[in-house]
């Protein structure tokens, strides 16, 4: 099997795939007595009744795991001056580590932390995945929602190659 970096298809793919908008979120999980949050940009709504999300995550997070083992997790959308929230979560947790150390949070959702510099926040149910490529995308139904902050704008999220974050 040859590599992206081998396919004339895909190099004519990589900046207009990295153009494709997106906003930024802090996708939050909880398992075991512990919780944790990343970083996501692959967020998009799928449906009106129910109101249904996608999100993918690459393959071996261990937020995956946590994840298919409660069924349930937060995206919280980042605001457009959300930028510790990008510096906070942009470095990535270990398992054991404390992904919420020196932020507020919200006591608002028992699916994952909400972080209070938030501008809004989904609970979701995850109810499918596709198995395919180099990332997992689930399907998850709204459960809980609430805006945190109404004025706030979403940081909208431009990358400058199809093939990196």
């Amino acid at each position: 099997m040859s590599s992206i970096h081998d396919d004339p298809v895909s190099d004519a793919a990589a900046r207009p795939l990295g153009r494709i908008p997106s906003g930024l979120f802090i996708l939050t999980a909880r398992h075991e007595g512990h919780s944790t949050g990343m970083l996501a940009s692959w967020v998009m709504q799928a449906g009106f009744e129910p109101p249904m999300v996608t999100f993918a995550l690459a393959r071996g997070r261990f937020v995956g795991d946590w994840i298919e083992a409660a069924g349930r997790c937060t995206l919280n959308q980042v605001p457009s001056d959300g930028k510790v929230l990008l510096k906070h979560f942009g470095r990535g947790f270990a398992p054991d580590e404390n992904a919420f150390d020196g932020l507020e949070l919200l006591d608002v959702s028992a699916a994952g932390p909400v972080p209070a510099a938030s501008s809004s926040f989904l609970d979701l149910e995850v109810v499918g995945r596709l198995d395919e490529g180099d990332h997992l995308v689930y399907l998850a139904r709204v459960v809980g929602a609430g805006v945190i902050r109404d004025d706030a704008e979403p940081y909208v999220h431009i990358r400058s190659n199809g093939f990196r974050y």
